[in-house]
């Protein structure tokens, strides 16, 4: 009975700590008052994947886990009463691999082909900000996304064999 009481206090905990971290998650009581979002970029070395949160809670966990906190990807939105697109975060369990799209109809698609949604995304500016690349590796079986600001990064994975897919959203370089 201990262990059975132990145990749901642990969920409790759990859960508490994951609703805590979840300030920066797009929500609209907390995004409200910063207009800018720091969204970061972490990589993990064992699946050669990048990973990108609003999460502080989130980065500080992957980084326990030996994931390395590659800074500030770039900057969201935030929640705000002007037009914004919302860039949403999808994930395939059988490949380990997140993806990024401002699309609702790839959202639906991925979620139908077995990807689930992590309900996690950001605000990214409508119109202005910088662009941000999307690039696909045909040879990787997790990490085949690639997202970033940068053109020169941008340009030297196109040099070794990733597929340029455009500009994925927009996104803000600085936090002001």
């Amino acid at each position: 009975m201990k262990k059975k009481n132990l145990s749901i206090i642990m969920m409790v905990m759990i859960v508490g700590l994951c609703l805590l971290g979840a300030v920066g998650f797009g929500s609209k009581a907390d995004a409200a008052e910063s207009p800018r979002t720091t969204i970061n970029r972490l990589y993990n070395p064992n699946s050669g994947e990048h990973l990108f949160t609003p999460s502080d809670f989130e980065r500080a966990t992957l980084i326990n886990f030996g994931w390395k906190d590659e800074g500030v990807g770039f900057y969201g939105q935030g929640y705000t009463t002007e037009k914004t697109s919302y860039v949403s975060r999808v994930y395939n369990p059988n490949a380990g691999d997140h993806h990024y799209t401002a699309s609702n109809d790839e959202v639906q698609h991925l979620v139908k082909v077995g990807w689930h949604d992590d309900n996690i995304g950001f605000h990214m500016p409508f119109s202005g900000g910088q662009p941000v690349y999307r690039l696909y590796n045909p040879n990787a079986t997790a990490g085949a996304h690639h997202f970033t600001l940068l053109k020169s990064e941008r340009d030297h994975l196109i040099k070794v064999g990733w597929k340029d897919e455009g500009i994925a959203f927009n996104a803000y370089d600085k936090l002001q």
